[in-house]
């Protein structure tokens, strides 16, 4: 398969103008629903190979958020790709002033391991609705799903519009090299660093998803019970292989013990017998699996630790005792262990975090409406919930994305489609009135005054 070859078809199906037409768009949307709820059953069959995810929970997480961006899209793209108008300025008089979100053209898309669906084809659907042409190079360490995928998507599409490139890393560093107009990548921070650097040997603008360490803060005035229900859930979806999981816990003294002994008390309920659990996930590969098992302080562990490298998993591990100096804080964890650091006064959250690279998400547990609102206005993140987990990324109506170290740009819903768009400013002016002052030669002493009144209304209409 020669990459340079694929491009040039997209490129050139792409200047057809074929995407452009709302009804083309429509119609692939409802094309790629119905190629997904055919082959449901492989696609949980390829998740369940690659990470062990239960059909629950690939539905749940992967094949059902997809469904949702399809059916949002599919129920407002007129209204996303129709021009919307604006308030025209004084000094433009008489003029209509608008805008229009126009493709970018031909993107790529990079997706990552851990949900391998889900941010393979719910990034394809904004690409889809935009108006764009796509490829999309899955991660290699997913092989059944990336498998999956490919049939699905050439049963589908012409190559020329949308197709998934198979590969290992040199794939990847190929098709980078190549020119796109826009990119979208799902990964790592160091990965997502090369993608940047790369993109800009051609001016390519991309939206990068990355990760980060995400704090759980947990303040005295709180629901135990619930919250360590809600923390477990977040933290063991995937097996912890989620960029959005509460990546450690931000504890106050005074509720450490009674928090420990609920989290306990979930992992029981939740996952009995995990290395026996049929619903219980797998870590993606050896590589990680070595990786998690150097970052447990066994001296430190109060609750699980065991493992089975043949299987690939590792239980539920609770860390106590944690210093920010600990090699499980040097990194993002992307695995089953739970570390915690405990605070004593409420301003330490902010001397702990603000110092910190800015997480991906951030959850706090607290029944103080002061406390939330200052560390959610505070502290940067890429978004997050109150009194819950995860739960912010699984609706079309929010953005989602990073900040800083966690990434840029935000896609899903609305936000979405305009990530794979270009906002086109137009005015458009009509021929009846053509004002003279702003021609030369200039009449400084009939239009002085004149153009100043008219900046300084337009300066107002606009406030």
């Amino acid at each position: 398969m020669n990459i340079e070859e694929i491009v040039n078809k997209q490129r050139n199906y792409f200047l057809s103008s074929k995407t452009l037409d709302i009804d083309f768009r429509i119609n692939s949307l409802k094309k790629l629903y119905n190629i997904i709820k055919k082959y449901e059953k492989q696609i949980c069959d390829a998740l369940y190979q690659d990470l062990n995810k239960s059909d629950y929970e690939s539905y749940m997480c992967e094949i059902g958020l997809t469904l949702s961006e399809i059916s949002y899209m599919l129920k407002h793209i007129r209204k996303l790709a129709k021009k919307h108008t604006v308030l025209t300025p004084l000094s433009h008089f008489h003029s209509h002033s608008y805008s229009i979100n126009t493709p970018y053209g031909n993107t790529l898309i990079i997706s990552p391991w851990n949900y391998p669906f889900l941010l393979s084809i719910e990034p394809l659907v904004d690409s889809i609705a935009a108006g764009n042409t796509a490829i999309i190079k899955p991660s290699e360490y997913s092989p059944h799903t990336s498998m999956i995928m490919e049939k699905m998507i050439k049963e589908c599409f012409d190559e020329a519009y949308v197709t998934i490139i198979n590969g290992d890393a040199d794939t990847s560093k190929e098709l980078l090299k190549q020119q796109f107009d826009f990119i979208f990548f799902t990964g790592s921070s160091a990965i997502g660093k090369e993608v940047l650097k790369q993109s800009a040997n051609h001016l390519t603008p991309v939206v990068l998803e990355l990760g980060g360490k995400s704090p759980c803060i947990i303040d005295e005035q709180v629901n135990v019970k619930l919250a360590a229900k809600r923390i477990i859930f977040g933290k063991m979806v995937n097996l912890g292989q989620t960029c959005v999981a509460p990546d450690y816990i931000l504890c106050h003294k005074n509720i450490k013990d009674a928090l420990v002994k609920e989290l306990i008390k979930q992992l029981n309920i939740q996952y009995p017998d995990p290395l026996h659990n049929k619903d219980y996930g797998k870590i993606i590969n050896e590589k990680h699996f070595d990786r998690l098992l150097s970052l447990i302080d066994t001296n430190k562990v109060i609750y699980g630790g065991k493992y089975d490298k043949t299987t690939l998993k590792i239980e539920p591990v609770i860390m106590d005792n944690i210093s920010f100096d600990d090699k499980v804080m040097q990194q993002e964890i992307f695995g089953p262990i739970l570390p915690i650091i405990t605070y004593d006064h409420y301003e330490d959250i902010y001397n702990i975090l603000l110092t910190k690279p800015s997480p991906l998400a951030l959850y706090i547990f607290s029944d103080n409406r002061q406390h939330i609102d200052e560390i959610t206005n505070r502290i940067r993140f890429g978004g997050g919930c109150i009194n819950d987990t995860l739960i912010h990324l699984a609706t079309s109506n929010l953005p989602f994305g990073g900040v800083g170290n966690s990434g840029m740009g935000a896609y899903h819903g609305k936000v979405g489609f305009e990530a794979f768009s270009h906002k086109k400013a137009i005015v458009d002016k009509k021929k009846w009135i053509d004002l003279p002052m702003r021609y030369q030669p200039y009449d400084r002493k009939l239009f002085s005054k004149i153009i100043r009144i008219f900046l300084k209304l337009s300066l107002h209409y606009i406030i």
